[in-house]
């Protein structure tokens, strides 16, 4: 199951320095995980779990294998994008194919590095970009209605609720709201998500700031930070200069350098996770001693779905899923210590999987 961020910005901004320092970490990482593909404008990063590496230790796993996260390069965007002007068609084509966008806005003053509009201005450049994203909305709305006109005089319901939703995104845009901030039922969720509309994807700010204002942000950042809590989405400060430079170290001299730096943890860990909790996902486990893994699912995901991610017949044959807490197999050191203590349970396919979970499925086939 692959997850998406597109990492999006206006020239000079730091979206490049930001992505060369996401690949070059990937590229570090490939040897200890499968399938981490790295494509020019792509990179494949594993998502930071301190849980991990303690059941696999309790498990005496013989590999360590994370869940991952994939960001997505995409191409510059100048004021005019929805309009075709620089790479704007392929900027928009990008996106549609993304889960989540990552906006990098300068939060940095530097003389020797040009602002296309003269200024330093954070918000006002997440407002160019939504703006742009807006109106590729509203002009991709207008044709799709005109397309399913003779269906609706017909009557069709799939045309009717496509007809009806499109209107609902369409007054939100016409308003100044993207789309995402339309109330949408479950019921509807699914013809909501089809209409893959550009503003309908949730969005994390990532504020880039000065190497010596990583650890606290500055009132740059403090001006997105509120913008994102107004909107109900997420931001982050990071210093995509040092994270480069991190990218280039071994785990050791990393560690040493963040210290020196006064930071807990490197920017890319917090934006990764950001990343995994803005497109509202969670992790379960396996553990055994040939391998210790995380995967990656939505919440609200039931037993049989969750099985379906590690192979597919898992799902169609699944029976029950033998589940202890995370907490659990921590405290009674494994699998048959919390089976002892009467901590493993047999769960069917109504159950909800919660974070943490380490599961074992049983299924037919």
């Amino acid at each position: 199951m692959g997850f998406k961020t597109g990492i999006v910005g206006l020239p000079n901004v730091g979206k490049s320095t930001l992505f060369n320092a996401l690949t070059r970490t990937a590229a570090a990482q490939a040897a200890n995980f499968p399938f981490c593909t790295i494509e020019p404008n792509v990179g494949e990063v594993a998502v930071p779990d301190a849980r991990l590496a303690k059941l696999a230790r309790i498990a005496k796993s013989q590999s360590v294998i994370p869940a991952r996260m994939t960001f997505v390069d995409i191409a510059g965007l100048v004021k005019g994008a929805s309009k075709g002007e620089g790479l704007g068609n392929q900027f928009l084509a990008n996106i549609r194919e993304t889960d989540a966008i990552a906006h990098v806005l300068r939060c940095f003053e530097d003389g020797d590095v040009t602002h296309v509009e003269g200024r330093v201005d954070p918000v006002e450049d997440a407002a160019t970009i939504e703006t742009e994203l807006m109106l590729a909305d509203l002009e991709s709305i207008e044709k799709r209605l005109q397309n399913i006109v003779r269906k609706v005089r017909g009557g069709d319901k799939e045309a009717l609720l496509q007809e009806r939703l499109l209107k609902v995104a369409q007054a939100a845009l016409e308003a100044g709201h993207p789309a995402r901030t339309v109330d949408i039922s479950d019921e509807e969720r699914k013809a909501w998500d089809m209409l893959q509309l550009l503003t309908s994807k949730p969005v994390l700010y990532v504020c880039n700031v000065a190497e010596d204002e990583a650890a606290k942000g500055n009132a740059h950042s403090d001006r997105v930070t509120k913008m994102a809590d107004e909107q109900g989405a997420a931001s982050v400060v990071i210093s995509a200069r040092i994270e480069e430079e991190i990218s280039q170290l071994d785990p050791e001299e990393a560690q040493m350098f963040l210290d020196e730096m006064g930071l807990e943890e490197a920017g890319l860990d917090r934006l990764i996770r950001a990343g995994y909790q803005l497109l509202d996902l969670q992790t379960f486990f396996t553990a055994g001693p040939k391998e210790a893994r995380a995967w990656t699912i939505a919440k609200g995901t039931l037993a049989p779905a969750a099985a379906g991610v590690i192979h597919g017949d898992f799902e169609k044959g699944f029976i029950r899923a033998e589940t202890i807490a995370y907490d659990d197999y921590l405290a009674y050191g494994g699998e048959a210590g919390a089976k002892d203590a009467g901590k493993m349970r047999a769960e069917g396919k109504g159950y909800v999987v919660k974070d943490g979970d380490v599961l074992h499925f049983l299924h037919s086939g």
